[in-house]
């Protein structure tokens, strides 16, 4: 009798001790975060970490060699490497932690994560159909084949929209044509993304800057702010911004003990497959250690997986001129490349690979 209550009061005490996912699995609790509003940040030593010394400069080179402006890697939350190089894009001053730059396509992911707040907040629910946010006409659609595509179809790019045009990112109801039955084909389209800001404004009845603003960016120390350039909206801020974000989704939507995205349901789904069309793609993020993958400007899929050189449980944003927000969970990583590479696509999947090459050397 003795021997049972000792080892229930052990079994009440390791359960007490540690945070489960709904999946019945630890939440990673031994996370450093650093202070909202302070520039301070501490920071862990590749010596302490036992990490190889002589490849850090060998990656440095290849960076500066690709016209990168800032990298970063954090471990359990701390900075072990941060560089930067060349001018600031804006002016002529060197490029630093307080210089902005943008995210390009990364910014999609940090998308789906202000979808995913708003769903939570009820303001939204993904698997209505966007007219109902966008209203009628939003397309050149007709009524009935509008109101089949769903918000989720937007997080997935699967609206079925036509891809043969000649403007991917032109919202105009007169770009957007029908090609296919949404969830039936997938396709890297811009302009389908590019709407659900407005599903999101018209949700919340606030600019997607201010619901950007209140709910995410404050909350965790971030300052950046989304920009309009033609129909894009593109995010700019500082690495260390980019940083916090992957830093938040390292821990699966919290920010120490606050909890910012309040729908585990919502977050798995992000980050895991969500349509078997392109098992390489979640809600707007690029996941890695898939069998195949469908490429933006591709219509097939290759069999590969998004970064052969990488731990095969990453989850990548991915931007043109190689933006990178890279977040390992099984190694409390977080990387962040910001800059600009020759590979003159949407998403820069060789360059993105090859930093990999050069990271294994120091890190595994």
């Amino acid at each position: 009798m003795k021997k049972c209550v000792l080892f229930i009061l052990s079994f009440i005490a390791i359960s007490c001790s540690e945070n489960f996912t709904d999946n019945n699995e630890p939440v990673q609790n031994n996370l450093y975060f650093p202070e909202i509003g302070s520039d301070q940040w501490e920071s862990s030593t590749p010596e302490e970490l036992l990490w190889n010394l002589e490849a850090i400069e060998t990656l440095y080179d290849f960076l500066e060699e690709n016209n990168t402006r800032a990298f970063i890697v954090l471990k359990d939350g701390k900075i072990v490497l941060e560089n930067y190089w060349g001018n600031n894009i804006l002016n002529t001053a060197p490029f630093d932690i307080d210089s902005r730059w943008y995210w390009a396509s990364a910014g999609k992911s940090l998308t789906a994560f202000l979808v995913g707040i708003a769903q939570a907040n009820d303001l939204l629910d993904i698997e209505e159909s966007s007219s109902y946010y966008l209203g009628n006409g939003w397309s050149s659609l007709n009524q009935n084949q509008e109101n089949q595509i769903k918000i989720k179809h937007h997080l997935t790019m699967t609206t079925g929209l036509d891809y043969q045009t000649t403007n991917l990112d032109c919202t105009d109801p007169n770009c957007l044509n029908f090609k296919n039955s949404p969830g039936t084909n997938w396709f890297y389209h811009n302009a389908a993304y590019t709407l659900l800001d407005q599903v999101i404004e018209n949700a919340s009845q606030t600019s997607f800057n201010s619901f950007s603003n209140e709910n995410l960016e404050t909350k965790i120390g971030m300052s950046g702010n989304w920009i309009q350039a033609n129909y894009n909206n593109i995010y700019w801020s500082t690495a260390r911004d980019m940083a916090r974000f992957g830093l938040l989704v390292l821990n699966e939507g919290a920010w120490k003990e606050k909890v910012i995205l309040e729908n585990t349901a919502y977050f798995t789904n992000m980050t895991n497959t969500s349509q078997q069309l392109n098992e390489s793609y979640g809600y707007l993020w690029w996941l890695n250690g898939k069998d195949r993958i469908i490429l933006p400007g591709f219509s097939f899929a290759l069999n590969t997986s998004l970064a052969t050189n990488a731990p095969e449980d990453l989850i990548a944003a991915l931007g043109k001129n190689g933006q990178c927000l890279d977040v390992i969970p099984s190694q409390n990583l977080v990387v962040v490349r910001m800059g600009e590479a020759e590979e003159n696509t949407l998403v820069s999947a060789n360059f993105h690979n090859e930093m990999w090459q050069y990271l294994q050397a120091i890190l595994f």
